[in-house]
């Protein structure tokens, strides 16, 4: 499932007219579910914030097919509306920040040790961009780097813990698999069905792991046919696109067999479901 957004260049209709507390005007309001440009213009986000919005589970997609370009009820604007302290607080649970040196400042500390941090695990990205210079720039969320700052005061100052100095010396970057597993989790949230699951968990093993995984040629056709697409901001360019397409997939061992068996529980529970209805893949 996609979030449909405007392209780069286009006229821009983030923000749609309120009319008052109430929001848009009664006779603006279209009948039946909105498309995600449409959605983001009613609640007041920016592209950037309603897919991220959307991403969190903050604002749910409606029910419908799994491809194309998610809808969303009127029902559910009005839920999100209806939080408290909108929209103030949904930009606040939604605002990102780019790379060391803006994290840092977040923090209050400096990029250095704000990259240990991350590294180490301790900070998990929420996203990633890809600069001119084809290097991964991570994307966190600030209220996140405030509540840990608050949480951990003494990671700020001092020198790092001992597990922080081993898995410095041994060369770990914790971030690209913590965003891996975030990113999984999320999606698995929003899935409908074992076949599903299946397929997010498919779409993170390299391709070799997945063949050995499932043999069956025409199970592999339909986790592809389910397979997610790529988050929120992947590039398109191809050079660009090449460097974001290995985060994708897990690396590590010890990741790829924990995708690897929660994706044989997956086609478990998937293989089963198809065997009660006598098809093959969803129902």
């Amino acid at each position: 499932m996609k979030v449909e957004m405007p392209e780069r260049g286009a006229v821009r209709t983030d923000r749609v007219p309120r009319g008052g507390a109430g929001g848009v005007r009664a006779d603006a309001r279209p009948e039946g579910p909105l498309s995600g440009m449409r959605a983001a213009g009613e609640l007041g986000l920016s592209r950037s914030e309603f897919a991220r919005a959307v991403q969190l589970g903050l604002v749910r997609p409606g029910p419908g097919p799994g491809s194309g370009a998610a809808r969303f009820t009127r029902a559910e604007l009005d839920r999100v509306r209806a939080g408290e302290g909108f929209p103030r607080e949904l930009r606040a649970r939604v605002e990102t920040t780019a790379g060391a040196d803006a994290g840092a400042r977040v923090l209050g500390v400096g990029p250095s040790r704000f990259t240990r941090l991350a590294r180490c695990g301790r900070l998990t990205p929420v996203g990633y961009r890809i600069n001119r210079y084809r290097a991964v720039v991570w994307l966190y969320l600030a209220a996140e780097l405030r509540e840990f700052a608050a949480r951990e005061p003494g990671m700020l100052r001092g020198a790092a813990p001992p597990e922080d100095r081993r898995l410095m010396a041994a060369g770990a970057d914790l971030r690209p698999p913590g965003w891996r597993a975030r990113h999984v989790g999320l999606l698995l949230r929003r899935t409908a069905g074992p076949w599903e699951r299946a397929a997010v968990l498919a779409s993170v093993l390299p391709e070799e792991e997945l063949r050995a995984a499932v043999p069956d040629p025409a199970e592999r056709i339909v986790l592809a046919a389910l397979a997610p697409p790529p988050p929120y901001g992947h590039p398109r360019v191809p050079a660009a696109e090449a460097v974001a397409r290995r985060l994708l997939l897990a690396e590590p061992p010890d990741e790829v067999r924990g995708y690897r068996t929660g994706l044989d529980a997956a086609l478990a529970g998937a293989r089963g479901q198809s065997n009660s209805t006598g098809e093959r893949g969803p129902t």
